[in-house]
């Protein structure tokens, strides 16, 4: 199974193309408000940027503190979300180490679901799809639900 790392940060620009292919291609939408990945200044641009994906926690917090199971723990670490369980609590933000997932103003949840669908629009080559070592945290018949 395979997650997304951004080893070579150096190297952005911050021009959010992996932020806008993620809520155009994951979210359905066409805003850096509606993305799994967000990009942020470290100081200005001179000084860098940093990517603030999901870290595929395993198991997830956020995952345990959802009271409707709208976020569910992903086979190897992160999670899958099924929207129409959310009840835009926040409950799932609140318990994130890392500040991944993001509430637009509804409260509606945005997290990188490990798709790796922005890799490909980062011009350069900042991300990229690593490859960790399954563990069997769902139960058998448990089926992962989408976005």
């Amino acid at each position: 199974m395979k997650i997304l790392s951004t080893p070579r940060m150096e190297r952005c620009i911050g021009c959010h193309s992996c932020s806008l292919a993620c809520a155009r291609l994951v979210y359905k939408h066409l805003s850096w408000n509606t993305a799994g990945i967000r990009i942020h200044s470290t100081g200005g641009l001179s000084t860098g940027f940093e990517a603030k994906p999901c870290l595929a926690c395993n198991p997830a917090p956020c995952a345990m503190a959802c009271p409707t199971g709208a976020f569910s723990q992903r086979n190897g670490g992160g999670v899958v979300v099924n929207k129409k369980l959310c009840i835009r609590c926040g409950a799932c933000a609140e318990t994130c180490p890392v500040d991944a997932i993001y509430l637009d103003s509804s409260g509606e949840p945005f997290v990188c679901i490990q798709c790796g669908r922005c890799v490909q629009f980062c011009p350069h080559d900042c991300l990229e799809m690593v490859e960790v070592p399954t563990h069997a945290t769902l139960d058998e018949g448990q089926k992962e639900v989408g976005v």
